[in-house]
């Protein structure tokens, strides 16, 4: 959680690309993984998900390569149906040798499409509600897998805000 403007999303996707390479720089002292890995990349409408985590990972769909992903890691991707120059997966090369995968969703799919699958990595970039957050979480029980939050706290103290802090009460 930070202000407005700060780089939560840069921090976002950097990690999200560091997963989904393997290529983790010396000093790296978070999870790590060995292998090839299932991501999904959150945000809150279909819009926000493809200006702002599909730039962030890939670049423009006329650009690919030039988000944090290095081109060159890019094995090929998918669209997303009906929405205009969106992205759905993306497939990434593994340093162990593997195929990697970032799919992009957006809160206003609802609970639903966050069902069934299990996946490595989470990422939500803005607040979701607590329904989706307890599902995405459910996601990663059976993977030891990770789910991180990029977000400014403009909802208050919401359930999901709550559950960061100490006894779930401001300091």
């Amino acid at each position: 959680m930070a202000a407005n403007r700060v780089g939560k999303s840069d921090a976002g996707a950097y990690e999200t690309t560091l997963h989904l390479t393997g290529n983790y720089p010396k000093w790296w002292t978070g999870k790590r993984f060995d292998r090839a890995i299932k991501a999904w990349a959150c945000g809150d409408t279909n819009k926000t998900v493809r200006e702002v985590l599909q730039e962030k990972l890939y670049g423009k769909v006329s650009s690919p390569g030039t988000g944090m992903i290095p081109g060159d890691a890019i094995t090929h991707r998918t669209t997303k149906q009906g929405i205009a120059e969106a992205v759905d997966t993306i497939y990434v090369k593994h340093a162990s040798g593997g195929t990697s995968s970032v799919s992009f969703k957006s809160y206003q799919e609802g609970r639903e499409s966050f069902q069934g699958s299990a996946i490595e990595v989470l990422w939500f970039d803005e607040e979701p509600d607590s329904t989706l957050y307890t599902e995405g979480l459910m996601r990663t029980m059976t993977t030891g897998g990770i789910c991180y939050l990029t977000f400014t706290p403009l909802q208050g103290l919401s359930t999901v805000v709550l559950s960061f802090l100490p006894n779930g009460v401001p300091g």
